[in-house]
Order: C-alpha cells, then sequence, then structure tokens
C-alpha cells in the first residue's frame, strides 16, 4: 500500500506544540473518512530524521485532488510519498488565497491559536454536506477579534460574525481595513448602526473586497458582516438558514466570564444553552456547528444533551482534548443540522 509522511508544521506556540502530532492525527482521520478519495489507514506518529511526522497509508495512491485537500491540514509543512528510504516531495495546493500576515499580525492576550483555529474550521466544514474546497458562509456568533473569521477569508469564504465587546469590536474592524488598505486591494467599508424600533441595538461593519480592481468590478468578492451586539441577538441581524457552517471558540471563563443574560458565568454551557437554538437556526440544512470548549466549564456529555435537544446530530470525532494550561483542557464538538 503507498505510504506517505506529513512534516508536521512548528508551533511558535510550546504548549500547542506539544499536541500538534496528536492533534494532526486525529484531523488527519476525520479528512480520510469524510473528504480524501483512497481509504487512509495506520495512521502514526514517526520521527524521521530527527523530526516530527505523522505517517500514514492509503488503499490508492493520492491524487492530485486528494493532495490538494491535505494541504490545508492545520499543521501540515510539507507531504511526501514513502519510497523505501526515501521521501518523494508531493507539491502542496492549500486553498489559501489571501497572505498569511492576516492571520498572524494580530497579538493579544487570550487570542486562540490560528493553528488551532483552522483545525476546528477544517472538522467543521467536513462535518457537513459541503466540501472544503466550495465558496462557503461562515458564521462565528463569538467572533471576538476576528480570528476564525479571517482564517475564513484565507479560504476564499464569506466571514459573519457577532460579538458583544466593543473593543474587540473596534480592534477587529480597525485591523482589517488597514490590512486591506495597505495591501491595496480594492475594497468598500463602512461602520453602520443597527436600530430597531428606533432604539440602538448594535453596530454594523460591512466590507467587500477583491483582489483587484477588475475582480470588483465584475462582482468576485469576498464578503466580511460583523456585529457588534449579544449574540443571542443574532437573529436579529441575520436571516435563518444564511450560514454553511458555525463556527467559535468559546469563552474559556478564566479571564473574561461568558455573556448569556444574567451577568458573567465560569462555565460557557450556560450561554450555549441559551444561544444555541438561535445559532441552529441561522444555519442551512446539511451544515455544522463546530464549538471549542474548556472541559472545566462543562462535560462533553453536558454540551452534547445541549445540542441535541436544539435538534442537531452530534458527529463522532476522534479525540481532540488538549491541555492548554492549568485552568484551560480544550476540546471540540461537532453537530450537524439534518
Amino acid at each position: 500500500m503507498p505510504r506517505y509522511a506529513l512534516l508536521i508544521l512548528p508551533a511558535f506556540n510550546r504548549v500547542y506544540g506539544e499536541s500538534s502530532v496528536r492533534l494532526t492525527l486525529a484531523e488527519l482521520a476525520v479528512f480520510g473518512r469524510r473528504a480524501l478519495r483512497s481509504e487512509v489507514s495506520a495512521i502514526e506518529e514517526s520521527v524521521i530524521g530527527g523530526l516530527p511526522y505523522v505517517t500514514f497509508e492509503t488503499a490508492a495512491p493520492l491524487g492530485d485532488d486528494d493532495v490538494a485537500l491535505l494541504s490545508n491540514l492545520s499543521s501540515a509543512y510539507a507531504l511526501y510519498g514513502i519510497e523505501g528510504e526515501v521521501l518523494r516531495p508531493l507539491t502542496m495546493a492549500p486553498l489559501d488565497r489571501l497572505s498569511s500576515d492576516l492571520i498572524t499580525i494580530q497579538k493579544y492576550a487570550g487570542k486562540t491559536n490560528e493553528h488551532f483555529t483552522k483545525l476546528l474550521l477544517n472538522v467543521t466544514v467536513l462535518a457537513g454536506d459541503r466540501r472544503l474546497d466550495e465558496r462557503l458562509s461562515v458564521f462565528d456568533p463569538l467572533c471576538g477579534r476576528g480570528t476564525t473569521l479571517n482564517q475564513a477569508l484565507m479560504y476564499g469564504y464569506d466571514a459573519y460574525g457577532v460579538d458583544v465587546d466593543n473593543k474587540d469590536f473596534e480592534a477587529y474592524s480597525g485591523f482589517l481595513k488597514t490590512w486591506l488598505k495597505n495591501k491595496r486591494f480594492k475594497h468598500t467599508a463602512e461602520t453602520v448602526p443597527v436600530r430597531r424600533e428606533r432604539a440602538l441595538v448594535g453596530r454594523r461593519l460591512n466590507i467587500s473586497f477583491s483582489p483587484s480592481k477588475e475582480a470588483f468590478k465584475s462582482g468576485d468578492t469576498q464578503r466580511v458582516a460583523v456585529v457588534n451586539a449579544d449574540t443571542l441577538r443574532s437573529r436579529e441581524f441575520f436571516k435563518p438558514h444564511s450560514f454553511d457552517v458555525v463556527v467559535t471558540d468559546t469563552p474559556y471563563g478564566v479571564q473574561h466570564g461568558s455573556r448569556g443574560g444574567g451577568g458573567l458565568s465560569r462555565s460557557p454551557l450556560e450561554l450555549i444553552r441559551k444561544a444555541a437554538p438561535v445559532w441552529a437556526e441561522l444555519l442551512r440544512p446539511g451544515g455544522a456547528i463546530g464549538i471549542s470548549w474548556n472541559t472545566y466549564g462543562g462535560t462533553r456529555d453536558e454540551l452534547a444533551e445541549i445540542l441535541t435537544k436544539t435538534g442537531l446530530d452530534v458527529v463522532d470525532l476522534p479525540d481532540f482534548e488538549h491541555w492548554v494550561d492549568q485552568a484551560i483542557v480544550r476540546d471540540i464538538m461537532v453537530a450537524r443540522k439534518p
């Protein structure tokens, strides 16, 4: 059987780097089940030349389409075919349409590791009916300063978000507009008040952009819309069945709590219990919701029960639980909308 080796991308975050090989094993298993044309087996950690690899076998040689899909694994640095003691490099073809500094420039306390954000988005998309290489609409209902939104844009998707924090809204708005200006992308950007019955209920950032004037003029644009408001009111700003995937990294309840009406809570489950029906209504049939959370704030069974009661089908996934720090053990759950 053909054998392959994935060289693991060096992680600047030491803690995440220690988990990256194990997380890649699980992520590759999801790709094998739901995306690749050839069955994947014998997935294991290997050390070749003193460097960490994930090696695997396939029932048939990988085609160009499969190699292109595997190019998007969150911690993949290079892909090789194993021929005896020789590694033959395969040409990577990731989806990324934009320069990586869109993801890496922003530095702030509490920022989700960008490799993990990519993993969460990958696993969620693959749980639904759409392909990773399609034009999708992604919604992050707790978008913070936009790490998930930016990863969606990297893939060529349209990105939508909601966040209640004024400072995060201003920071993301300022960052993205400056980034587009510095890259000389043709774009329009506006921040407008949102009113209901004359009362101000939030602010909305609307951006459309293209790498060139020609593409913009032809209508080949990507869209970003972020609303500064409570996530429980998301239905007021977006129509039902608007999004292919909903992806969010919930507040960990350690530094800033989570807002779900009634103040702050250390458990994200209280927020998710109230918000999940709203998020599910915005999701298209056949789409999926991917949530990462701190297991110290609630168990897997408790979160699964919440999503099931919302009418979603929890997807069977490999183990993505990993240690972040003394107060945070992070895990992933994905549920599909029938």
